[in-house]
């Protein structure tokens, strides 16, 4: 993977699910719940929680990523005819406790010795957000930690990107977004941001305006782009 690095970045700034914290940990809850019928579940209620966070946001129907994701998993499990309150239940609250992927605390450990502003941009709602960071023992390594129910609309809106330079005073231009999602490192490029798209699972480039600065395959990778030498 080709060297790059960012000049002039006072700021990194998060995606929370599948970038700071390992969604397959939603998907092992799911498999212990059903079996074999998991992966088809799965891969619907991925796909229909973004849908909704997309069609919520252009019909102006705002609801928080917690009902969303709930509505999402709803219509997954009607679906395949196995629509239980207590396997939604069961099912929902691994949201409420979901790790972080190995090299996330060495990293945001290495960005704040170095003397970075750190924060996580995400359409996770403030109590999805909070037990995510807790559980994962990062609470000390944010500035701040943001919800998109500051602006009652989902990510990739621009009024979402404008919040980082609310709370940390540092512009998008001077801060180094980072996201596993294609689109979300896509449209925050378009935004402003200087941008590392962490590609984890070596999926193609978006068909989108406003290329990420570059790639990598792991956040360990990070403080080497954006550390002073």
């Amino acid at each position: 993977m080709k060297t790059i690095r960012l000049d002039g970045v006072e700021a990194c700034v998060f995606d929370a699910y599948g970038t700071l914290f390992d969604v397959s940990s939603v998907a092992r809850g799911t498999e212990a719940a059903l079996g074999d019928r998991a992966k088809d579940v799965l891969d619907l209620w991925r796909a229909k929680q973004l849908q909704y966070t997309w069609l919520r946001g252009l019909a102006g129907h705002h609801a928080d990523f917690w009902q969303v994701t709930g509505e999402a998993l709803s219509f997954a499990l009607s679906s395949f005819d196995l629509d239980r309150a207590d396997l939604k239940v069961q099912l929902m609250a691994c949201y409420m406790s979901i790790p972080a992927y190995p090299e996330v605390t060495e990293t945001l450990q290495r960005l704040k010795a170095g003397g970075m502003k750190l924060a996580i941009l995400s359409n996770g709602s403030p109590a999805m957000l909070s037990a995510a960071v807790g559980h994962a023992g990062l609470s000390t390594f944010f500035d701040a930690v943001i919800s998109v129910e500051e602006v009652g609309v989902f990510k990739p809106h621009p009024s979402v990107y404008a919040l980082p330079e609310k709370h940390l005073g540092v512009t998008a231009e001077h801060s180094c977004f980072v996201s596993s999602n294609g689109w979300d490192a896509f449209s925050a490029k378009a935004f402003g941001y200087r941008v590392m798209w962490c590609n984890r699972f070596n999926q193609p480039s978006e068909r989108l305006p406003s290329m990420p600065d570059g790639t990598m395959d792991s956040l360990s990778m990070l403080p080497g782009i954006v550390l002073p030498e």
